[in-house]
């Protein structure tokens, strides 16, 4: 077995590891386009044995894979919250608390968590925080925190955002006072 550095032009991958018959086989790191990687054992071009896929917004995918297809793992997001299929206790209907506020406590009266991020991004002015990136209502384009282009946002997209995802300006919803004609 070599150890080599691939870049693969036609793909926008790049390879660096363990290569057998020219192939990618042993341990190695694959990049994809994406800026996801995988670091791991690869067999005949697969991912093939443990191996974990990094996502950029810092989750990860920890797995056994066989022929390329993931057979037994685990997905833990970017702020350590493991993924639990079964049992799934993280903000459930009755306790809404982010994993943050879990693992470190509630803050002190007064001051409010908007997201379990901290501090919370900074949401452009005019625009929605929607959770992979933000939603412009003008143009209805969703782009990554990054400012990459993501999507379209169809009308109930569009619809769901501008009710439920946190605005990037800040609003008065105190009580307004009702006008009253004087006679």
């Amino acid at each position: 077995m070599t150890t080599t550095y691939s870049k693969m032009e036609y793909t926008g991958s790049s390879y660096t590891g363990d290569h057998k018959n020219g192939r990618l086989e042993g341990k190695g790191n694959y990049t994809f386009p994406t800026e996801t990687h995988y670091e791991g054992e690869l067999k005949d071009g697969m991912f093939h044995g443990k191996g974990t896929l990094f996502f950029p917004n810092g989750s990860k995918y920890e797995a056994l894979w066989e022929n390329g297809i993931a057979k037994e793992g685990k997905y833990t997001f970017a702020d350590g919250l493991p993924y639990e299929e079964d049992n799934w206790e993280y903000c459930d209907g009755y306790d809404r608390r982010f994993y943050t506020e879990i693992k470190n406590g509630l803050q002190p009266a007064g001051r409010s968590q908007l997201t379990n991020r901290v501090p919370p991004r900074e949401i452009p002015e005019g625009c929605y925080d929607c959770g992979d990136g933000f939603y412009d209502p003008n143009s209805r384009v969703v782009v990554d925190y990054n400012k990459k282009f993501l999507r379209n946002a169809d009308d109930d997209e569009h619809a769901w955002i501008v009710k439920m995802c946190r605005k990037g300006w800040d609003e008065y919803v105190g009580i307004k006072p009702v006008a009253t004609a004087m006679s």
